[in-house]
């Protein structure tokens, strides 16, 4: 007798979500000092706070502070299962704001609203879906709190290419996520510390209308797969080539897409030693978007420009700085002679984001 085949097919098609759906989402994940060193020195991050227990702790923590791209990749990569495995594309990051701080050992849950669906008018295999996702930590401990919420936009295919979809869109929660910052003390000796970090990217150094050409860049190899895997996102578009090669036309580039965690988190990180250096957090990115893919092979490149600066409305020795992270990379453009490329390469844009960070004053925490 011949044995029961079953044919399984995991995640959600666009026919599948409807308005108001909640998904708490499996696994959950526990922040090891492997998993945190792992991608803090993979993304390049800079900021002494995550890699200096004694700074964090003089500034106020806790202990080593989890990057806000690590808490970002870490919880997008639970909602993949339910929400982008049968994805083409991660379109659009909407309000991303940062709560309490992450620490070595605690445990991110992640659940997901759906908010709206929109077949595509031009290609009926395929529609947008936005969603509302939350993360939170420690559930049922005396630290539990809430620490990102998020919206994005992302491009999936149909199950079936024959069946109507009926385009949906309803508002999102309001979730209280605000960035949580330790006090600030005057008693303590900021200044003996602060050669652990960048001298000229204090909240006094950061003008506006200035770009910031940052001055490193970051090969990534097939290497992304396995740091996709560590993560658990499953979308296949990251780690099945042969899916991809029965299929190349349906598939952008025709071959492994990194995930886009990756250049956001590598952006965050080459952008460090001139931006993120002397923040103590960033408290929303407004939106982002991938502009291009990513394959393996090319090379992150980032720039920064300061697009205006505040006063904190709560802290002396703060300021907020808003500002654009743009992510690029090259390729090679026989006889091109570009303004912004070595001759016969050109620039291709791969990310962008409005981003907002709380920066120490060089006034209270430097000689």
């Amino acid at each position: 007798m011949s044995p029961r085949i079953i044919r399984k097919k995991t995640g959600n098609f666009l026919e599948d979500f409807k308005p108001g759906q909640l998904f708490r989402h499996k696994g959950g994940k526990t922040l090891t000092e492997g998993l945190f060193a792992l991608f803090t020195d993979f993304s390049m991050a800079t900021n002494p706070l995550s890699k200096n227990a004694r700074y964090a702790r003089a500034h106020g923590y806790r202990g080593l502070v989890c990057p806000p791209g690590l808490v970002m990749v870490t919880a997008f990569s639970q909602t993949v299962g339910d929400i982008s495995e049968n994805a083409r594309a991660n379109l659009e990051y909407i309000d991303m704001r940062f709560g309490a701080p992450v620490y070595i050992g605690d445990t991110i849950e992640v659940e997901t609203k759906i908010l709206g669906v929109r077949p595509s008018s031009s290609r009926p295999n395929l529609g947008i879906v936005h969603v509302q996702s939350t993360a939170r930590k420690n559930l049922g401990a005396e630290d539990e709190a809430v620490v990102m919420t998020w919206q994005r936009k992302v491009q999936v295919y149909k199950n079936d290419d024959k069946v109507t979809v009926e385009a949906f869109a309803i508002d999102p929660d309001d979730i209280e996520c605000s960035l949580w910052l330790p006090e600030y003390d005057a008693a303590t000796d900021y200044a003996a510390l602060s050669h652990l970090s960048s001298a000229d990217s204090y909240f006094e150094d950061l003008e506006v209308g200035t770009r910031i050409e940052h001055s490193r860049g970051r090969t990534v190899t097939d290497e992304h797969i396995a740091l996709t895997g560590i993560l658990d996102n499953t979308s296949q578009v990251h780690c099945n080539q042969q899916m991809i090669d029965w299929n190349p036309k349906q598939y952008v580039g025709g071959k492994l897409i990194i995930f886009g965690g990756i250049p956001f988190i590598l952006c965050l990180g080459l952008s460090g030693p001139d931006v993120g250096d002397n923040a103590l957090g960033e408290t929303i990115y407004r939106t982002g978007r991938h502009t291009a893919p990513l394959f393996a092979g090319d090379t992150v490149f980032a720039a920064t420009e300061i697009l205006a600066t505040h006063d904190h409305p709560e802290r002396a020795d703060l300021g907020l700085v808003d500002t654009r992270l743009f992510g690029h990379k090259f390729a090679r453009d026989e006889g091109a002679t570009p303004d912004d490329a070595p001759e016969g390469w050109k620039k291709i844009p791969i990310f962008e984001l409005d981003r907002q960070l709380a920066v120490k004053r060089r006034s209270h925490y430097s000689r």
